[in-house]
């Protein structure tokens, strides 16, 4: 009698984890690039289309009179990483979502009729959260420099805009894959910036530093500190961005004015084990909320750092780095007063008819920082447009609130990454989030913030 509970035991519990399998893993197996039944959807079922948001094509597949696919990305370089490519491997949207590409939910029927004919069957549209007008505007807007862009809706963590820099062409990558993969090429244009380029965030990290004193402070307000354009202790001295002189200051105009001096004079205030955890609940050190490929952040102080370590983890050079995905979901919670939303590209899915097969909706990661918190800053970064580095935001039909950075790479010379963080709101639309990079430009409020403007002014005109 024991035997027979036990293989009935056992025969349950293959019966359940053969539903759970089929309802919950089979497809992430299928979808595996090494699992060789995706070849076998590919001989009956046409690829289907990406599309933006609002139906604009942005890969499909042409069949010429002898039957021969091509795929073709309308929009070329513009899309290259987000969407990516189907041949010679595949990469970006083609890659994640290969699975739901080479699907056909159209009528029972006519899928017979099609294998009768010895004709494929036309795959599934997958519609996208991005906006091709957005995310033309943000590959012009960063021009012939290398860098990244990351657009996205606070309320709903859809993704609107993804550019990276340096690019390729789609349509020739099988022409041009041995040229791009070469020892000799260094730009690895096959590299997502946006997602996995890690950058020092330079004076953007100040927001990171503000929170933790704030924290640290529940006085902050009568922070004071006198800039002379440069700050000294031990045997380091850093200088404030063109050795400006910014007189007295509290945190308001600190932050808005990103005054180096100050913020180093506020990072030795700092304990290293108090920082390192509220880095951390802002998601340094971890995996991103992102369903695809993305590099981890980091941060970590030492308690028994030098002087030197401590002034530059204030103000976000040394050992800091970050990526631009992540910068933009920190200001998206931010302007999303402390909740993140997670954030993801795929809408939904329809088939060749128009008929809905899948949707997705706006999920909620988590609260990386109070409404208390978020709404100080909020008006902190309201500073930085209004009477700091990020004037040229100032005077628009919408209102803008962000952080610049000048991060500094290189111990030979003076090259730094222009960086803007930043949101915009205008009644009647939604808000937008972004982060840009700039590679070797200079200063944020040069480079970065005229990028920035470009998208939010081309959003809400």
């Amino acid at each position: 009698m024991v035997i027979t509970y036990l293989f009935v035991a056992l025969f349950l519990a293959l019966i359940l984890y053969f539903v759970y399998f089929e309802a919950i893993k089979s497809e992430t197996f299928i979808n595996s690039s090494y699992n060789k039944r995706q070849d076998l959807f590919a001989k009956t079922v046409e690829r289907g289309d990406i599309l933006d948001r609002n139906g604009t094509v942005l890969a499909e597949t042409k069949v010429d009179a002898a039957g021969n696919e091509t795929r073709n990305y309308p929009y070329g370089r513009t899309f290259s990483h987000v969407v990516g490519y189907a041949t010679n491997g595949k990469a970006g949207l083609e890659s994640y979502a290969n699975l739901k590409l080479l699907r056909s939910h159209i009528f029972f029927t006519e899928k017979l009729k099609n294998e009768f004919q010895n004709e494929k069957s036309p795959g599934d549209a997958l519609y996208t959260t991005l906006d091709a007008t957005l995310q033309q505007t943000a590959f012009d807007a960063l021009g012939d420099h290398e860098g990244a862009v990351v657009v996205l809706e606070p309320a709903t963590g859809k993704i609107l805009a993804m550019v990276s820099k340096p690019d390729y062409n789609p349509n020739t990558i099988k022409e041009d894959w041995e040229s791009i993969t070469s020892e000799d090429n260094e730009e690895s244009v096959l590299l997502n910036r946006a997602t996995q380029g890690l950058y020092p965030p330079g004076s953007t990290f100040k927001i990171f530093t503000t929170l933790e004193y704030i924290r640290e402070n529940p006085d902050y307000e009568s922070y004071t500190y006198t800039c002379n354009g440069k700050f000294t202790k031990d045997d380091t001295t850093i200088h404030c961005y063109n050795n400006d002189v910014h007189g007295e200051e509290d945190l308001r105009s600190s932050f808005a004015n990103s005054c180096n001096s100050s913020y180093a004079n506020i990072g030795i205030t700092l304990d290293a084990d108090s920082f390192n955890k509220t880095c951390d609940s802002l998601l340094f050190n971890e995996k991103l909320p992102y369903p695809y490929i993305s590099k981890q952040s980091s941060f970590h102080r030492k308690a028994d750092a030098t002087t030197s370590d401590i002034i530059e983890s204030a103000i976000g050079q040394g050992e800091t780095l970050v990526t631009p995905l992540h910068m933009a979901l920190v200001t998206s919670a931010i302007a999303n007063d402390g909740v993140l939303m997670n954030p993801y590209l795929i809408d939904h899915i329809s088939n060749v008819n128009g008929d809905l097969v899948e949707s997705y909706e706006p999920s909620e990661y988590g609260t990386l920082l109070t409404e208390e918190e978020a709404k100080i800053m909020q008006e902190l970064m309201q500073a930085v447009v209004e009477e700091g580095t990020g004037r040229k935001l100032s005077g628009q039909s919408y209102t803008a609130a962000g952080k610049t950075g000048s991060a500094e790479f290189s111990d030979y010379d003076d090259k730094s990454h222009a960086w803007f963080v930043g949101y915009a709101h205008k009644e009647g639309k939604e808000d937008i989030a972004l982060a840009v990079v700039v590679e070797e430009a200079g200063s944020g409020s040069a480079y970065a913030v005229p990028t920035a403007k470009k998208i939010f002014d081309v959003y809400y005109r």
